[in-house]
């Protein structure tokens, strides 16, 4: 097949499902009329409701035309799903308004959670990674005396001494909690106007990342409940001033978060390491509620590894994404809200890459469309679910 070929041929698969979507599509052939005698004995001829044979051969007509509309639905999103699979890690090779086609035919086609592929999925992530084990870094883990290897920089080790073993939780938070619905919040700008923010609240447990707003108007878009929320070293170094200056402005803004678990990536880089033993000294110091808990470098290591066998390969995987794949072990049900890579809607509406501000992330070091194909992939195979447009307010 000529380059592009592929391409082609999907965007061919996408066209014939919008036709079919907005009805546009040849109607069926309407099927023969055959005759049907009715049982009558022993009802009265004055109570005999009559049927014209027009009418009973309409609702056979529109019958069979919706279950055949149905079936050609299905199979049109099936072969969405296969074309996907295949053209998934040659995301650079159209733009961002072929990319958005695709989408808004992934939307069309009706979302259902399938035990099966999700049973298969989440055996997979726990032969590979074993986030019910290995999340986060905890005594159980990872004993006094320990050479931790740094999960990008894996050539240096740091010696986990007491004094560093007793920031650690004594075993994972989440081992005797199998939470049912789950809510992963993503910071894109396609939550804006979204009125998610009461679906978002009524989950049992949310995840957000990197410290977000959710007080004031925008709660009513993204909810204000957080049970955990990563936080990045670099936030605390640039926004907070490694907690000197700024430390009461810190306190005040994590105040927001309630007793959730502030999760920090202490042992990714060296860099991130003393920035992240800050902020877990300077809440006890404060007596706040919230707990400070660090992923596991190996957790993570093993993580990028299993996207990387899916064609995943980047310098390192957004916090959005590794939250991402370690609720679909931790819950039943997965829900993601705020995930759009893209500047616009696909009613090409302009749309800020964060809710709250339009700061790019650093050129080159996440795959964020790339990522996105795979998180479309897992809401088409029923596996977890991708708010796309706005929320339904009961």
């Amino acid at each position: 097949m000529r380059p592009g070929g592929a391409l082609l041929a999907l965007l061919a698969s996408l066209l014939l499902l919008l036709r079919l979507l907005s009805g546009s599509t040849d109607s069926p052939a309407r099927p023969r009329p055959t005759e049907s005698r009715e049982v009558t004995h022993g009802t009265p001829a004055a109570l005999r409701t009559p049927k014209s044979s027009e009418t009973q051969l309409t609702r056979a007509t529109n019958s069979t035309y919706l279950n055949e509309r149905s079936l050609q639905l299905t199979e049109r999103c099936t072969s969405l799903q296969h074309g996907f699979q295949k053209l998934s890690n040659k995301t650079k090779r159209y733009s961002e308004d072929d990319y958005l086609q695709i989408v808004t035919n992934i939307q069309s086609c009706p979302w259902k959670r399938q035990v099966e592929e999700y049973e298969n999925f989440r055996a997979k992530l726990a032969s590979c990674c074993d986030a019910v084990q290995n999340f986060i870094v905890s005594q159980n883990n990872t004993p006094v005396g320990t050479n931790m290897s740094y999960e990008v920089e894996s050539k240096n080790e740091i010696l986990i001494r007491k004094a560093i073993f007793n920031m650690f939780p004594v075993s994972q938070p989440f081992v005797e909690h199998r939470y049912n619905q789950c809510a992963v919040v993503g910071n894109g700008g396609i939550l804006s106007k979204s009125l998610c923010g009461a679906e978002i609240d009524k989950s049992d447990f949310v995840f957000r990342c990197n410290l977000p707003p959710t007080t004031g108007n925008v709660s009513e878009d993204v909810g204000s409940k957080t049970n955990l929320v990563t936080v990045n070293p670099s936030i605390i170094r640039l926004k907070y001033r490694n907690l000197k200056e700024k430390k009461a402005e810190f306190l005040e803004d994590i105040a927001t978060y309630g007793d959730a678990f502030l999760l920090l990536p202490a042992f990714s880089f060296r860099a991130n390491t003393g920035a992240s033993f800050k902020v877990y000294n300077t809440l006890k110091e404060s007596n706040a509620r919230q707990k400070v808990i660090y992923f596991h470098p190996r957790y993570l290591k093993n993580l990028a590894l299993f996207w990387r066998t899916k064609g995943l390969i980047e310098y390192r995987l957004s916090s959005g994404f590794m939250i991402a794949s370690a609720a679909v072990e931790l819950c039943e049900n997965v829900k993601l809200y705020g995930f759009w890579p893209f500047s616009k809607t696909v009613q090409d509406t302009p749309v800020s890459h964060h809710y709250y501000d339009n700061k790019l992330p650093k050129r080159g070091f996440h795959e964020m469309p790339k990522e996105y194909s795979q998180i479309l992939q897992l809401h088409m195979k029923g596996i977890l679910q991708l708010q796309f447009n706005k929320c339904e307010i009961a």
